[in-house]
């Protein structure tokens, strides 16, 4: 079997998140850690210790919806699924995180484009694949391509209401894209919005969730190295009690 890493880095530094919610990583080195490590011994000296060194550690400031992640129905809503109380993370089948694989490639739509019903059914059917339910369902934008570049969060595609009820309806339940949201980027959203004034528009993709309860990655990588489908993703988040998202390290197995 070929595992392909389907997981970003977290990093600092990265252009990967709105301004100010990034994450902030802080390393201590092997020699650092020595007055920790000596507490417990009293009279121990560095260099009584292999090479010199006592552990290294990170302390992490980060959100949930930092570096590859999962999002779980509440982080979008307080209820799905016509009224029932929205999932959290920890609430996630885990059946539901290994599952065939399918690569919707939308990676020549325009940046801000927000992907129809119509544009899946056509992906679907000139790649020659029937959704079965539970397939989870990878979407390849232009955005994999700016990931850790200043226009990063303005560039992809994203998936509109409709297409994502398309899926939903379809028995999908846990989706993933590339791009910094399953939705097209707010900028563009935001001039349409300013035209329009329809505030329905706003993260449309996300709020389907609230007809039918979903969960979908995001800051995916290396989509453009899987094939339409014939491959597993195993996708299992972090599981953090009552939280709207959690980190995961999504792989996809290739025979």
């Amino acid at each position: 079997m070929q595992y392909i890493d389907l997981s970003v880095s977290i990093q600092n530094g990265l252009a990967v998140d709105r301004p100010g919610n990034g994450p902030q990583i802080r390393y201590q080195g092997h020699k650092d850690s020595f007055p920790a490590l000596a507490k417990p011994f009293p009279g121990l000296k560095l260099e009584d210790l292999p090479d010199g060194e006592a552990w290294a550690v990170e302390r992490i400031d980060l959100s949930t919806h930092n570096g590859t992640h999962m999002d779980a129905p509440w982080h979008y809503a307080s209820t799905m699924d016509g009224g029932q109380p929205a999932a959290t993370i920890d609430e996630v089948p885990l059946d539901w995180c290994h599952r065939p694989g399918v690569k919707l490639d939308f990676s020549h739509l325009p940046d801000g484009h927000v992907a129809t019903a119509a544009d899946v059914e056509a992906e679907l059917a000139r790649i020659g694949h029937a959704l079965q339910p539970l397939d989870i369902v990878l979407v390849h934008t232009a955005a994999a391509a700016r990931y850790g570049m200043d226009d990063y969060l303005d560039s992809g595609c994203g998936m509109g209401r409709e297409a994502t009820l398309y899926l939903t309806a379809r028995g999908v339940r846990v989706v993933g894209t590339d791009a910094w949201s399953w939705d097209a980027p707010f900028a563009h959203t935001a001039k349409r919005y300013a035209q329009s004034g329809d505030p329905s528009i706003i993260w449309e993709g996300h709020k389907a969730g609230r007809t039918t309860g979903y969960f979908q990655m995001e800051k995916l990588a290396n989509l453009d190295r899987l094939p339409p489908a014939g491959f597993q993703v195993i996708c299992f988040p972090v599981k953090i009690h009552r939280a709207s998202a959690g980190w995961v390290r999504a792989v996809a197995l290739l025979p």
